[in-house]
């Protein structure tokens, strides 16, 4: 197949009807980006999948007739080990889906692929605002933020969502580490990270550990490794934040001065009001000592010292409830508080993918519908 047929424009209409959408751009950098992801032969077979994971039976049917399993199982592995798509395997049976921009083909963008230039038309369709639009618009949020260990206090009852030790004493595993593309880009750019000079930062288990591993551009580590790199990123002052599910598949450690996740949470004017927390930061100003080693430690600035030597100051609509600042102040005039009422997230990624979807389509009833395209 060309790629004069439209085929590109018709995978950008179906990616933005996804739970996650990929608006088009007028640059036409929506475009150009999936160029440097798909070949046009990989493109019309994108159109045959969903956010739902999908056996190859599934997808060779929906090919209709001349549709050889062969063939589409080769260009599923090949869009696969490049990080286009999805994959995991239920049962002893491989199944294959589509991923968002982000949280997904960005970030399975390792070891140079895809192709030379992803990442500059990656940064030419960001910067149209689109595609962040769409992100921070997801009911519920496709990442949470969860607060470090130092920060709560052992009266809290923190609920296992919040606790990542717990989830991860219980994941079932594999676990896998990888390197942060984004700390990659910066320090590429002569921009090193100022948090952290570790690059293996990112942290994925369960099914998308599977993955990793399969695509081989992570590392296997123990479940006691997992715990020490979680660690690792606390002491570190990096943002903890996972997908948005009861059991994630993710942990993004992130920086604010390198990362995707809280550069988008640094743009918005109230960040709190798109991702999900369950805490906020709260201040005493009385207990302040006026030291201002807590300012440094927040991530999307919402710590400020007030004028003229006042205490410490915090913007609850900027506050994502990382909990960073509270282990810094030597006169614990910072403590966590939990928000009311609980946010309880979806059970799994899949539940959470499904939910998203389900909101966008009460707020677009047209939303939701496949594209039809034939495989060639």
């Amino acid at each position: 197949m060309s790629d004069d047929s439209g085929v590109f424009r018709l995978l950008q209409n179906h990616l933005d009807q996804q739970a996650v959408g990929f608006p088009a751009a007028e640059s036409g950098a929506d475009v150009r980006l999936l160029k440097k992801v798909f070949s046009p032969d990989e493109a019309a077979l994108a159109l045959q999948l969903s956010y739902r994971p999908t056996s190859l039976a599934q997808i060779v049917e929906r090919g209709g007739p001349g549709s050889s399993a062969e063939r589409v199982s080769g260009l599923l592995d090949s869009m696969f080990m490049k990080g286009a798509i999805a994959w995991r395997e239920r049962g002893g049976v491989n199944q294959w889906y589509l991923h968002p921009l982000l949280v997904g083909m960005f970030e399975a963008a390792q070891d140079g692929v895809p192709a030379p230039g992803f990442l500059t038309e990656m940064g030419a369709y960001l910067e149209t605002g689109k595609f962040v639009k769409a992100f921070v618009a997801s009911r519920p949020s496709q990442v949470r933020v969860v607060p470090v260990n130092k920060s709560i206090k052992v009266e809290h009852h923190v609920a296992t969502y919040d606790d990542l030790r717990a989830v991860i004493t219980a994941a079932p595993g594999p676990f896998a580490v990888l390197k942060c593309l984004c700390r990659e880009m910066k320090s590429a750019g002569g921009q090193p990270c100022t948090k952290t000079a570790r690059q293996e930062t990112c942290l994925a288990l369960n099914d998308m550990a599977a993955a990793v591993l399969r695509r081989a551009h992570g590392r296997e580590v123990t479940r006691e490794e997992m715990l020490s790199l979680l660690q690792q990123g606390e002491d570190d002052g990096l943002v903890l934040q996972p997908s948005n599910a009861q059991q994630p598949d993710f942990v993004c450690a992130c920086c604010g001065c390198c990362c995707g996740l809280l550069g988008i949470q640094k743009r918005v004017p109230r960040p709190a009001d798109f991702w999900a927390t369950s805490y906020q930061c709260a201040v005493d100003t009385e207990a302040c000592s006026l030291c201002a080693e807590c300012v440094p430690r927040c991530q999307v600035g919402a710590l400020t010292m007030a004028a003229a030597g006042g205490a410490a100051q915090i913007d609850l609509g900027r506050c994502i409830g990382c909990g960073l600042c509270v282990p810094a102040c030597p006169t614990d005039a910072l403590q966590l508080k939990r928000k009311e009422p609980a946010t309880v997230p979806p059970r799994d990624p899949e539940a959470l993918y499904e939910e998203i979807m389900a909101n966008r389509t009460r707020s677009n009833p047209g939303r939701g519908q496949r594209s039809r395209c034939r495989i060639p």
